[in-house]
């Protein structure tokens, strides 16, 4: 089960909530997005993981 943490006093709850701050951020699963999201999400990751492998081995070529 998950342990969720209490706040440090009410002023800080408060403060948190209307401020809108996640207390306790959950990983996201990405199976239960809808597709375009999920699809993009994984194409952004792989175009940057493709450009930072990409410019090192440019690096090293020069």
């Amino acid at each position: 089960m998950k342990e969720e943490k209490e706040p440090m006093n009410d002023a800080i709850d408060h403060l948190n909530k209307i401020e809108g701050n996640v207390g306790n951020l959950v990983q996201t699963d990405l199976k239960k997005l809808p597709k375009p999201i999920r699809y993009f999400g994984y194409f952004m990751f792989s175009f940057f993981s493709i450009t930072i492998l990409l410019l090192l081995v440019l690096q090293f070529i020069k």
